[in-house]
């Protein structure tokens, strides 16, 4: 269980929405921190990448004929 504690701006937008699309308040925020995450960790994993030293990176010009387009 997790406890946050959001601006009062933010709430009352919540609010508002949960009100209007007739759904929890717990939905819009597990919406949006699954959504957080997921940006967030491709953003580390291709930072990881970026960082190997062994990798081989290719233009785009050597994908196009590696793959005869």
């Amino acid at each position: 269980m997790l406890s946050v504690k959001l601006p009062e701006t933010i709430e009352k937008r919540l609010d508002h929405l949960a009100v209007k699309t007739h759904r929890p308040k717990s939905f819009y925020v597990r919406e949006a921190i699954e959504e957080y995450l997921e940006e967030h960790e491709d953003a580390w994993l291709a930072l990881e990448r970026l960082s190997d030293k062994n990798a081989k990176y290719h233009t785009t010009e050597e994908m196009e004929k590696k793959l005869g387009l």
